[in-house]
């Protein structure tokens, strides 16, 4: 199973997430879950980089499936619509009756830096 963890400051604005493990619907490199998930979140750290000029502090493990990404600077309007697009996605996976056993989306607050 996938568990993606989307954290938001005290004022429910978006400043990152945290991914671990692998969905298992099928084997590895058909996992149309794992692959669409991954896409979902590596576009979103991307874009971040590429339209938003967001401050990142990313890491990540590949065999572990594990990503972890966080805003080092404040978050705008562009950083909130490109994390919001990602947990649409995600959200939408997790509500399909046919993926929900093989991703957990949760939201923590945390203290920004």
């Amino acid at each position: 199973m996938i568990q993606v963890t989307i954290y938001q400051n005290q004022k429910d604005e978006y400043i990152g997430f945290s991914a671990r493990g692998h969905a298992g619907f099928a084997e590895s490199g058909e996992d149309i879950v794992c692959a669409a998930a991954s896409v979902l979140m590596i576009n979103t750290v991307n874009a971040l980089e590429l339209y938003a000029d967001a401050k990142l502090s990313v890491s990540g493990e590949e065999e572990e499936g594990a990503l972890d990404v966080r805003l080092t600077d404040q978050p705008t309007e562009k950083t909130e619509l490109l994390f919001k697009t990602m947990a649409l996605g995600l959200t939408q996976m997790e509500d399909d009756e046919n993926y929900a056993e093989y991703i957990d989306l949760t939201f923590e607050e945390v203290q920004q830096p």
